[in-house]
């Protein structure tokens, strides 16, 4: 009698993501169980996921995306999980190749992805994107989301990793807007993460790494081969480390008065 085939559980975190989230459940309908954590959409996304016959959706409020995810890896029931971003699509290849690995006889405890990456409809070669990987799928009980990052959250595996051949697409830009107000987000939240590691505001800094970013990505990463997509995205980009640094001023200027406030005396 053969093994029995390993149970894979299949996550997602969502907020607004209606346009996204259909094609993504399309694609992971092959894993065991589907779980979605919700941070209390207001397009209609939450009401769609809760009509969805294989979803069980779950609303948290949202911290940060480690936070998030390791919330969302606690609910799973099965020991090997796929974590997909709502924007991302697995491949019937891809669906393959999870499927072999999980239940070949020697695995890993955790697995990067390559990504692809769609602006819109269209391919994104470069502009920085073309070495991006990620870790997808993993072992729950081999790993725990890192306290260290609080976006582009990163793993600590307890065992070895591999890298699956096939890629995962992702649908990085929708639209202009979209795109700017996830890129202004990253910014917030890395300010923050800057501040817990004792990172202080600088102006200089303020200035040179956006442009840094900009002429890395569109220069050195060949950003101006993917033509006009790869100028929006460079300097998306950039801008998000624009906001990282306005968001750390602000934030050392909350602290600044803060500490300067007066204490008050207990009533004799």
């Amino acid at each position: 009698m053969g093994l029995q085939r390993k149970k894979i559980t299949a996550l997602v975190i969502t907020y607004n993501e209606i346009g996204y989230i259909e094609n993504c459940l399309k694609s992971i309908q092959f894993a065991d169980e589907i779980i979605v954590v919700d941070s209390y959409s207001s397009d209609g996304t939450y009401e769609y996921l809760s009509a969805h016959p294989k979803v069980r959706v779950i609303q948290h409020p949202f911290k940060n995306y480690t936070t998030q995810k390791a919330f969302t890896l606690a609910q799973a029931s099965h020991d090997w999980v796929i974590f997909i971003d709502a924007d991302e699509v697995v491949t019937p290849e891809l669906q393959n190749e999870i499927t072999e690995t999980v239940n070949s006889t020697k695995t890993h405890a955790a697995y990067w992805f390559h990504r692809k990456f769609m602006f819109q409809e269209k391919r994104l070669r470069f502009s920085g994107w073309q070495t991006d990987k990620n870790y997808r799928l993993f072992r729950k009980s081999k790993v725990q989301f890192s306290d260290k990052r609080i976006v582009h959250e990163t793993l600590e595996v307890d065992g070895t990793s591999a890298t699956l051949k096939e890629k995962l697409t992702h649908y990085c830009y929708k639209d202009y807007t979209d795109y700017k107000r996830k890129m202004l987000l990253y910014g917030r939240l890395k300010a923050k993460e800057a501040v817990q590691k004792g990172k202080n505001f600088s102006v200089g800094m303020l200035f040179i790494k956006p442009t840094f970013t900009f002429v890395h990505n569109f220069v050195i990463r060949l950003g101006f081969l993917d033509g006009m997509k790869g100028i929006k995205v460079c300097y998306l980009n950039a801008l998000g480390d624009w906001e990282r640094y306005l968001e750390l001023r602000s934030l050392e200027q909350e602290q600044h008065a803060t500490s300067l406030e007066p204490v008050s005396q207990a009533s004799n």
